[in-house]
This record gives C-alpha cells, structure tokens and sequence, in this order.
C-alpha cells in the first residue's frame, strides 16, 4: 500500500502532494507548486530523534536531543533544497504578533540566537530566507503574494484564530509589501479538524464573540455538558475571506494531524507526548 493510502483525509479533494526527496517525507499544496517559491509543511517521517519524537522532530523544547533536532533540520533543509543558515525560526507563544524578517535574521533560532520573542508570525519580501513555524494539532497558515514579491507563515491556534491572526497577516503584507488582498494566496495546512477538537464552553464563546450568529452553525457544533467541536479550519477560512482574500486563493486542508498520529505530530493524539511539525516557505 502506497504512503498516500495510508494517510487518513477529511475529503477527497487534491490538496496536497506527498513528496519524498532525500530521504525525508513532506507535504505540499498542489494549488502552489507553480509559484516562485519554496515551501513545505513537515510529517514524521525522515529525521533522526527516537521515541515518542520518531522521528522528524523540530523542537529544541520538548526533551528531544539537541543533537538529533539539528539534524533533522539539516535533513529537511536539504529535501526543501535551501541552506539551514536561511532558516528564520518563529518564537511561538500564542500571540498574534508578527515580524518582519530578512538577510540580517538568517539563522535565527538555529544557528544564531534570536533576538525577539513571542512570534507567532513571519512575513519577508528577501529571496534566500526561509521561514519557519512549528505544529502539533495548531493551524499553520501559508501566505504567498508573487505580485510583490511578499510571503508569509503564520501559527493559528484557538487564541491565535479568535486574535484573527490572518487577518493580521493580511494588514501587515499590505502595510510592508504593499500587498493587496487579491493577490495573495493563502494555504490552510495540516492541522486538527472539527471532529476531533473538542472544546469547552468558554472557548467555544471567545469564538462567538467573533462571528455572527448566522455563522455559528458553520464553525462549531454543540454538544452535551457544555462541548463543543470547533472547526478551525473553517474559521481561519471565513477570517480570511473578510480580509479580502478571494474564495479561489484559499487552499483549506483535508489532513487532521489527530487523524494521523503516525504520520503527524498531535498533541491530542499523544497526549502531549510528541515532537513538533515544521511549516516552510522561502521565495526563490
């Protein structure tokens, strides 16, 4: 049975392409593949780290050896065809803060200290620069405007969706890059889906503060007890298309992390005993 069998999908749409380029196993939209850019969005597959982090893990933070996270960044610069120094790693806290980025933050996070915290978002206009972001059941968002030459990654968890951190993204490449709208296009990439996120109640009103009531239904279900299953996706979806970017520029995942434990990183499935997908994006 082929890799692509094996991998549980919410539909049956051609969202992504399953690349497997020296040794290491990642994830592509298809809907991006002819722009001028480099991006990819990490599985487990191809690293080095042992246990509960088998085996492509990115975090220096959650007890894996140093040594085996340097590597498998090593491992996945050289499938993604960039130089590790080009990494630009976020500095993720559940903010909607964004920075700016570009030739005098190469290697930040990996070979280079950073000098800014609590990053959850990362926008460049320099070819040669590769941003990073990290995951485990979290929304990463990808942000592609070829007209200004303006790219961007984003870590959307529930705070982060409910700040609109996409729409932050969006203001922020129009401000910096000059972007417009509808010229950027946007991925919604691997992530936990409807049916397996279950929320409490005080949650679920954050997320109704921010969207109508006619919108309700079509973000989360009601349960018993005070639950609900909330659809991030969905959100970061309608978050966007308020934000002015066009129905046919969103690409919206169809692979739950939580779906595939063996093939993802999740932080339910394992119950917080796991490692850390990557998301990248460089333009060329």
């Amino acid at each position: 049975m082929s890799l692509k069998n094996k991998v549980k999908y919410t539909n049956q749409q051609e969202i992504f392409e399953i690349v497997e380029k020296e040794g290491v196993t990642y994830l592509e939209f298809k809907g991006m593949q002819n722009l001028p850019i480099i991006h990819g969005f990490s599985t487990r597959l191809g690293g080095v780290s042992q246990g509960i982090y088998s085996s492509m893990n990115l975090s220096y933070t959650r007890g894996d050896d140093e040594r085996a996270v340097t590597e498998n960044f090593h491992r996945m610069a050289k499938a993604l065809a960039v130089d590790s120094d080009s990494f630009v790693l976020s500095d993720q806290t559940h903010t909607t803060n964004i920075r700016r980025v570009g030739v005098k933050d190469k290697g930040k996070g990996l070979t280079r200290e950073r000098d800014y915290q609590d990053i959850d978002g990362l926008i460049t206009n320099e070819p040669g620069i590769t941003l990073a972001c990290f995951y485990a059941d979290c929304v990463p968002l990808f942000f592609v405007d070829v007209k200004h030459q303006g790219i961007g990654l984003a870590h959307s968890g529930w705070k982060g969706t409910v700040g609109a951190i996409g729409r932050k993204m969006v203001e922020t490449m129009e401000k910096e890059f000059d972007s417009q709208p509808e010229d950027i296009i946007v991925g919604i990439g691997p992530s936990i889906c409807r049916e397996c996120y279950e929320v409490s109640e005080d949650v679920a009103l954050e997320f109704k503060k921010i969207f109508t009531e006619e919108e309700h239904r079509s973000i989360m279900d009601e349960k018993e007890h005070g639950k609900y299953q909330l659809d991030l996706w969905e959100c970061n979806r309608r978050i966007l298309r308020k934000s002015g970017i066009l129905s046919e520029h969103i690409y919206v995942s169809n692979i739950c992390t939580c779906c595939n434990p063996e093939f993802l990183f999740s932080h339910r499935a394992s119950q917080g005993k796991r490692g850390n997908l990557g998301a990248f994006l460089a333009l060329k």
